[in-house]
């Protein structure tokens, strides 16, 4: 695992430990949703620590703030932002990346595809600033192998495959990207995290048994509004 001055190995050691072969609860809901808000988003990780969840991935401070108050489980920071000019909105910027580690993040997710970020920044400097300044690992979303490959070089901890699909030269598939996860776990030397379009254990279970260190689920847990669409819709076909 990369070192940084600011880091405590035992400390990422400990949150290595509790992620490891876990299930990572994504509590997000967009805006407009019924279930948008911190409050709301606190229960949602209460209800996942309660059912076994290893670790919370989390938007925005008054989010973080919230979740790290209601439970005791590893946070996984972002701070969503849509900038215009730019299509890159996870963490786009080391102001975000501050905010969303004074709030109580334990490690920062930000976006690490191939796209243009408003920091100007490389990727392997935007990394050693957060290890550096900020005093955090870093969880690398990428959306395809050669940009996971890159996110290592660079000096990320983790990588995940959160934005398969989500660039416009990233493979859009119905369900989970298994080939990317994958193809990842044989090369990678660091933990690789499976995140994206899982909505099913046996999905999830498949990552973990491709190499995947643990899994990220979102909408299919904590936000039942999409989670009725997909019955309406089903339910609807002939």
């Amino acid at each position: 695992m990369h070192q940084k001055p600011t880091d405590t190995p035992v400390s990422f050691q400990i949150l290595l430990e509790q992620l490891h072969h876990g299930l990572i609860v994504s509590c997000q809901a967009e805006l407009g949703e019924p279930f948008h808000g911190a409050r709301y988003m606190a229960v949602m990780a209460k209800a996942a620590q309660a059912g076994g969840a290893a670790g919370i991935r989390a938007n925005g401070v008054g989010d973080i703030i919230a979740i790290r108050s209601a439970v005791n489980l590893p946070v996984i920071g972002i701070y969503k932002e849509d900038l215009p000019g730019f299509d890159v909105r996870i963490t786009p910027s080391l102001k975000r990346a501050r905010e969303i580690a004074a709030a109580g993040a334990e490690i920062i997710a930000l976006d690490a595809t191939q796209r243009p970020h408003p920091d100007g920044l490389d990727l392997a400097e935007r990394i050693r600033t957060v290890h550096r300044e900020i005093g955090r690992p870093v969880m690398a979303d990428i959306s395809t192998l050669e940009e996971g490959l890159a996110a290592e070089i660079a000096g990320a901890d983790l990588i995940a495959t959160t934005l398969s699909g989500y660039t416009e030269y990233s493979p859009a598939r119905d369900g989970p990207d298994l080939i990317l996860v994958e193809r990842l776990a044989k090369k990678l030397k660091i933990p690789l995290v499976a995140e994206g379009r899982i909505v099913t254990p046996e999905q999830a279970r498949e990552a973990l048994r491709l190499g995947a260190f643990a899994v990220v689920v979102g909408g299919a847990i904590t936000r039942p509004q999409w989670i009725v669409e997909q019955f309406v819709r089903k339910m609807g076909q002939p």
